[in-house]
């Protein structure tokens, strides 16, 4: 395969419309798709929402006739199924495409390989692994939930230089400054869902919500509570989405009035899997979301259901903010995990780190699955 600079330029922008369906294609990918007909772009489009044409359909009509004997640059594999919209390899073959650039196949598996099959089939050029790395990540969530059964999971935390997430009483707010706490609106906005646990929601009582301008989707609200004490007037069953209360299957059972006014108040509760402890397994949280086909989950949550999913291993990235503060040792900690030996320590792989107003946002990935990731984003 020989790729040339118009090949790499076309790409990149094909993964720029990509990303303006950030916020809202969800449960489907995010796809960009460019045409170029002799050195020129003649055709652009983006997957909007979920429902609504994909990426080729909307370059395909801008490029109307002009489509014929060009190439179209694709961030993934072309469709091949009928779900709410027609085949989009079908589309670009009765186009009259003479060639077709994909970024990375689509693991779903009424797609998987067979997009670019039917467009070889019909006498179509096809590239596939150009720009594969960022149009993996963009779409870590979808290609995590379609091959793997598990939606991707960040977890946010923001802490002191000292690594406190607040005072021994509780007290937290604020610990970073504005522009952090904006930053993190933005990954809720990408969000399918928001987990947090009964504690955190009893001390503060938060939203869980997206406060940006011009916000279509609110991501689905997910509470942690073993044993049902959410209060019917939470703000968050309050606001705009939905809630689900997760719980024990007892709780569920033995409810009765408590489980009446939560249904009441708006919130869905459900029980799921729990550990040997008698704690709700994460590993079932997160099978329960996929199900539910939320592509990227956002941990928001205290010291010791971080632990638990930690320890779980079902957290793929760790979005950490820190201010250059100091809260002392009788302080909150980040993880409440006890490790006695250095060769218990889990490292983590920095990805990007970066200054969000006067805090610092570090991105890491877990040593242990980097490898892996790197791997499969290489092939």
């Amino acid at each position: 395969m020989t790729l040339s600079a118009q090949d790499h330029s076309a790409m990149a922008e094909a993964l720029r419309l990509a990303e303006r369906g950030l916020n809202t294609t969800a449960p489907n990918p995010r796809v960009g798709c460019v045409i170029v007909r002799d050195g020129e772009v003649v055709g652009r489009g983006w997957h909007v929402r979920a429902g609504e044409p994909h990426a080729e359909v909307f370059a395909l009509r801008e490029a109307g006739e002009r489509a014929h004997g060009a190439t179209a640059y694709v961030t993934l594999e072309p469709c091949a199924h009928t779900g709410r919209t027609p085949p989009c390899a079908d589309a670009l073959i009765a186009a009259g495409l003479s060639r077709v650039v994909i970024a990375v196949a689509d693991s779903n598996p009424l797609v998987a390989g067979q997009g670019a099959q039917r467009l070889r089939a019909a006498g179509i050029a096809v590239d596939v692994g150009l720009m594969e790395v960022p149009a993996r990540t963009l779409n870590a969530g979808f290609l995590r939930r379609i091959s793997g059964g598990l939606p991707w999971l960040r977890m946010k935390t923001a802490s002191s230089l000292d690594g406190r997430t607040a005072m021994a009483s509780g007290e937290s707010q604020w610990i970073t400054g504005d522009a952090a706490r904006a930053d993190v609106q933005c990954w809720r906005a990408r969000s399918s869902a928001i987990i947090t646990g009964i504690a955190s929601v009893l001390a503060d009582d938060s939203r869980l919500s997206v406060r940006l301008p011009d916000t279509e989707r609110q991501p689905l609200r997910v509470v942690l509570d073993s044993q049902l004490r959410l209060s019917p007037q939470a703000k968050l069953l309050k606001e705009p989405g939905e809630t689900l209360v997760l719980t024990r299957a007892d709780s569920l059972s033995t409810g009765g009035q408590r489980l009446q006014l939560l249904q009441r108040a708006g919130a869905e509760v459900k029980a799921v899997a729990t550990n040997n402890h008698g704690r709700l397994c994460p590993r079932a949280v997160m099978r329960e979301l996929a199900q539910r086909q939320c592509n990227e989950v956002l941990l928001e949550a205290g010291a010791t259901l971080n632990a638990a999913f930690l320890q779980a291993g079902v957290v793929d990235e760790w979005l950490l903010y820190q201010a250059p503060t100091l809260l002392g040792a009788s302080a909150r900690p980040l993880v409440d995990w006890s490790l006695t030996q250095m060769a218990q320590q889990q490292r983590w792989q920095l990805q990007d780190c970066r200054q969000i107003g006067d805090d610092m946002r570090m991105t890491l990935i877990p040593i242990a699955t980097a490898t892996a990731h790197l791997v499969k984003l290489g092939e």
